[in-house]
């Protein structure tokens, strides 16, 4: 039996076209989805994502997902089987909160494993109307999953970092690389 690497590939693109077992949503707590990635996974996967966020809501969620955390509901029309919603954190200038974005990263991947999902598509998390520095959430998103793979290298076939332009190619270009990334 030889060893499994995990594939971690980067793309340009839309998200929601990836033909993965899992896209990971950058979702905002109250899971009904918003603006950006959240927005468009909404969109494009129909009601039926829509409706077990609103199903969880409803039994585990009433205040909404916690920040760090993530939780999976099927991907309607998306040409996956999950859609792992988690949700990251808005960038503070005076508070370090780099654990709760690792947490999304680490929470995603473990639901993922749970639910046997080989291949995983990442977006960018907190990059958007959260302003977490691209530079800064390709490395720590880059980190991250490097240490996941390292702990449980026959999980996953691929992670695929799926992002929208080529600022963000090119951090995470940086990141994948082994750099800091710049910004």
């Amino acid at each position: 039996m030889g060893i499994q690497r995990t594939s971690l590939t980067l793309v340009q693109g839309d998200i929601t076209e990836q033909a993965v077992d899992a896209v990971v949503n950058a979702a905002n707590s109250s899971l009904l989805g918003g603006g950006g990635v959240d927005g468009a996974i909404h969109r494009r996967g129909g009601p039926e994502i829509l409706a077990e966020c609103r199903s969880l809501r409803a039994s585990h969620y009433g205040r909404g997902l916690p920040t760090g955390q993530a939780v999976a509901t099927t991907a309607g029309r998306l040409p996956a089987r999950w859609v792992i919603h988690a949700v990251g954190p808005v960038h503070s200038g005076s508070e370090d909160r780099t654990e709760l974005l690792v947490s999304c990263y680490r929470e995603s991947l473990r639901l993922a494993g749970e639910l046997g999902a080989r291949t995983v598509a990442f977006p960018a998390i907190s990059t958007g109307v959260y302003r977490w520095p691209i530079a800064d959430a390709a490395r720590i998103a880059a980190a991250t999953v490097r240490a996941a793979v390292a702990a449980a290298p026959d999980a996953f076939d691929e992670i695929r970092f799926v992002v929208f332009d080529d600022r963000a190619r090119e951090a995470y270009e940086t990141a994948l690389a082994g750099g800091d990334g710049g910004d």
